[in-house]
């Protein structure tokens, strides 16, 4: 089902480019969720950063916005003609729909949280979106967002949904979008961007209990000249080379709800993983052997820092984010000293941007400006959202082009965070 609404004059660009002010996937291109604006307001009025507009008609929702050639896209729940969809929309930087296009049938149980989980990923003209039950679909934006091509890839190949269903987006890396599966035939696959045919599919996870896919959109880094996919399943992280899908490590990661959510982070050499319920977070050092592979060796391990799926962002020496009992917390990268937890904020999760920290807390819609700080929480400005639907606040920040945008269930709003 499509529908074009309104005359737009669109004007189409290279295929080959993305602009320096895109966000065109998850926490962004390269994963890290650093914004790459400079020039924002250190300090907010009291009732917060100006409003330029916010929409209630994107359907229930948890994911966050990707943003290419000033257009917007975000996914959410709708009816449309008595049927629950799955709708991806494209929005024009004023927030009024240029087209919208479903992406299969929604996930409608209230008791799994109901609504979209993953963003979508932007790669040239095309946007990538899959749905919490599993439907990969390519959509041409050049087409007003007509389906290239679509494939239920946990259909395919028997993969168990995860008990919240599916929570990840798709990694757009190469002439490849890599896809998490976590069943007992593949742990992920990569698919061909322009025609979605398979290039390769990853052998499953060795370890028997990690059958089940984890929430954790894919994450890649070069390493010893080796591009590196991790993949996530329930119970451990899959390290696959990112041209032949093949297994150059698998590290144990397992809480005691066997939900792992938070996306890791590569620097020096090391690989940082954290995961909730009370498990915390291990430092894991990589070492290339002579045959290719990848051996692994834990540095150090923290409980405290116990990320659910808020995320958690390296500045400087530190790693900040909220624990599960709702901290929020400093660790440093190399030796896993905690520098402050501070619970003054409540759990949330975090975007950085020109030197600071915008934090969105889950409960109660409030919106905080934090500067990064190793030994203490520093808060600068807060406000809270204007709306008063239910639901956790799940989406996560994205400031881009000198705009804040957050979401909250059906709501997306757009506010003005340069510097006048």
């Amino acid at each position: 089902m499509r529908h074009s609404i309104g005359t737009f004059t669109i004007i189409f660009l290279s295929a080959a480019f993305l602009s320096a002010a895109d966000w065109s996937a998850f926490h962004g291109a390269d994963g890290n969720n650093k914004s790459p604006d400079t020039g924002l307001q250190k300090k907010w009025a009291e009732d917060g950063p100006n409003l330029l507009w916010s929409v209630d008609f994107i359907g229930f929702g948890y994911s966050s916005v990707a943003i290419a050639n000033n257009r917007i896209y975000i996914t959410g729940n709708v009816q449309r003609e008595g049927k629950d969809l799955t709708m991806l929309f494209c929005l024009d930087k004023d927030g009024k729909v240029i087209w919208e296009n479903d992406n299969g049938p929604a996930h409608s149980d209230t008791r799994k949280y109901h609504g979209t989980r993953g963003t979508p990923t932007i790669d040239g003209n095309f946007v990538y979106d899959v749905s919490a039950t599993g439907d990969v679909t390519c959509f041409d934006t050049t087409k007003m967002g007509e389906k290239n091509w679509s494939r239920n890839l946990m259909k395919e190949y028997n993969a168990p949904l995860p008990y919240w269903l599916l929570g990840n987006a798709v990694l757009a890396d190469g002439d490849c979008i890599i896809c998490p599966l976590g069943g007992p035939q593949h742990i992920a696959v990569a698919l061909d961007k322009k025609t979605g045919k398979n290039v390769w599919v990853a052998d499953p996870v060795a370890d028997p209990a990690g059958t089940v896919a984890g929430y954790t959109t894919p994450y890649a880094f070069t390493f010893e000249g080796i591009r590196v996919v991790t993949v996530m399943s329930d119970s451990t992280v899959e390290g696959l080379d990112a041209k032949t899908g093949k297994n150059l490590f698998s590290i144990p990661l397992r809480n005691r709800l066997v939900t792992n959510c938070t996306m890791p982070i590569y620097h020096n050499g090391c690989l940082l993983l954290s995961t909730g319920y009370d498990f915390g977070a291990k430092m894991i050092k990589l070492t290339k052997n002579t045959n290719g592979t990848i051996k692994t060796e834990e540095a150090w391990f923290e409980p405290k820092f116990d990320n659910h799926h808020g995320d958690i962002i390296l500045v400087g020496d530190h790693v900040y984010g909220s624990t599960f009992n709702g901290s929020w917390c400093s660790i440093n990268f190399m030796t896993g000293e905690i520098g402050y937890t501070d619970r003054s904020f409540g759990k949330g999760s975090i975007h950085y941007a020109d030197g600071l920290f915008y934090c969105l807390s889950e409960n109660d819609k409030t919106v905080g400006l934090v500067k990064p700080d190793p030994k203490k929480f520093i808060e600068l400005s807060r406000f809270e959202l204007p709306n008063e639907a239910e639901g956790n606040s799940w989406a996560h920040p994205v400031v881009l082009d000198g705009r804040l945008y957050l979401r909250h269930a059906q709501y997306l709003y757009c506010y003005d965070v340069k510097t006048p």
